[in-house]
């Protein structure tokens, strides 16, 4: 789902730039505004965690494989913008360093990897989770944000390369919904999972505040 350079025209990619620079900005404005000593540690063990979970890749259908994206996770301990800070974090590494995405599209990537999942997926997760109640309420709106946050993030990278007239909508759309359907699975186990671990051994961290 990484977009690599001159897969998006200029208009999209800088259209999306726009977006997330701004939503970004307005992130790492509160963030610094309510970051306690408390939160430093557990965003570097997030964000390490989400980078390394993003490195594997597991085979899916077709010849085509998926990661893990980790939004939901972050979201679901920090809330949903000191998470952003650390998805858009853990993006621009892997575009610069690791040449996972382009440099020009990363605005779109981080975007649809991180904030979907992290500010959308957020808010779906206390939703349903409020709905429901208690912890089944909690993992049952873990895993529906996390498969939710995939699929929207296939979907709307699918709108932006057909947008670009890479690929027509009606080929990109079925195509990047459908695999990232399975890959939402995946997403959904290790969100729940992680979580799930946390809460037995270590419940205070999500009591922490959320930003």
């Amino acid at each position: 789902m990484h977009i690599p350079d001159g897969f998006l025209s200029a208009p999209v990619w800088a259209a999306m730039w726009i977006a997330t620079i701004v939503i970004m900005g307005y992130a790492v404005m509160r963030t610094n505004r309510k970051l306690g000593e408390k939160h430093i540690p557990m965003m570097g063990v997030l964000a390490a965690f989400i980078f390394a979970g993003q490195m594997l890749n597991t085979p899916v259908a077709g010849g085509t494989s998926g990661h893990m994206l980790g939004g939901v996770l972050s979201a679901s301990i920090l809330g949903p913008l000191a998470a952003s800070v650390i998805m858009a974090t853990v993006f621009i590494v892997q575009a610069i360093f690791f040449q996972d995405g382009g440099i020009t599209t990363l605005g779109a990537n981080i975007f649809n990897m991180g904030f979907i999942g992290t500010i959308f997926g957020y808010y779906v997760y206390r939703s349903v989770s409020g709905a429901i109640g208690g912890q089944r309420g909690r993992y049952i709106g873990l895993g529906v944000a996390a498969w939710l946050a995939v699929v929207l993030a296939s979907a709307a990278c699918a709108i932006e390369l057909a947008a670009s007239g890479t690929v027509p909508l009606n080929v990109a759309l079925p195509a990047m919904v459908g695999i990232h359907s399975i890959v939402g699975l995946i997403e959904a186990g290790i969100t729940i999972a992680a979580v799930s671990y946390i809460m037995k051994t270590r419940p205070d961290l999500l009591e922490l505040e959320k930003i």
